[in-house]
């Protein structure tokens, strides 16, 4: 029961103190509207790519995070990043 409830704790401290993907894009300097859709996904499948964006250096769930972001606002979007929001 002990294990249970530390791991719970953990999990809730790491979901509610994350990084959003709009605050890992802007600490990483990267517009979301930039770019296409299908090319923030080709960032994504590319170690060489990522290294040059600084992806490389995020965790999994922080890469997951930033992906959804970049690519829901990506240029060819329904709701792409607009300037100051």
């Amino acid at each position: 029961m002990k294990k249970i409830i530390v791991l719970l704790t953990i999990l809730f401290v790491t979901v509610s103190f994350g990084a959003t993907g709009k605050e890992l894009a802007s600490k990483l300097a990267l517009s979301a509207s930039s770019k296409a859709g299908k090319q923030w996904s080709r960032i994504f499948k590319k170690t060489r790519k990522m290294k040059k964006y600084g992806i490389n250096k995020l965790s999994d769930a922080d890469k997951d995070a930033l992906k959804q972001y970049l690519i829901s606002h990506a240029a060819d979007s329904d709701a792409p990043e607009a300037a100051g929001i």
